[in-house]
């Protein structure tokens, strides 16, 4: 005696298999974006950070003290009065 296939078990339990798949892909989907999120908020706070630095730079290059002291090492600039300094021994001296 054969034992009749109950179609509408076989929809229901096809339909859960269905139901449960799209349910892990969907977990795994959120689980990618999460961390995705949080790789992207550590960018943030980081590119933050260095956006902060660049404006104090900014900021201190505006500054009287910043253009003498740029002036002095870079343009050699002295004040009157002063007594320049050489110092001879950072450059290259072997030909």
């Amino acid at each position: 005696m054969r034992k009749k296939i109950n179609f509408k078990k076989v929809i229901v339990a096809v339909l859960v298999v269905y139901i449960l798949g799209i349910f892990i892909s969907q977990q795994v989907t959120i689980a990618k974006i999460k961390e995705e999120n949080n790789q992207k908020k550590q960018e943030l706070s980081t590119l933050k950070k260095k956006n902060n630095e660049l404006q104090d730079q900014v900021n201190m290059s505006k500054s009287d003290n910043y253009i003498e002291k740029i002036a002095r090492e870079k343009l050699n600039f002295i004040k009157k009065g002063e007594t320049p300094v050489i110092n001879n021994s950072s450059k290259e001296t072997s030909k």
